[in-house]
């Protein structure tokens, strides 16, 4: 399970939106062992019924996500990090 605020960590906790963007490349099974392309990862969370419509720049949400070390990039696709915090 992906915890999305540390206590220990400074930083404020990531919005809903992007964390709902996260779930998303998380729970996406007809992806090739999680590897996502940019335009997958950008196209996958506004193709989505339960990514927020108000906040809908999956962009912004993928370069959170990469920032924070829940995604990352190899050779021009992203995975997806099997991050756990407890």
């Amino acid at each position: 399970m992906t915890r999305f605020s540390d206590p220990s960590d400074p930083r404020a906790p990531l919005p809903e939106w992007v964390q709902e963007a996260c779930q998303i490349l998380r729970d996406t099974p007809d992806v090739s062992q999680s590897d996502f392309t940019y335009e997958e990862a950008y196209a996958l969370p506004e193709e989505a019924d339960t990514f927020s419509t108000e906040h809908s720049d999956s962009e912004y949400a993928v370069e959170r996500l990469l920032n924070r070390g829940y995604l990352y990039e190899a050779n021009g696709t992203f995975r997806v990090t099997e991050t756990t915090l407890d």
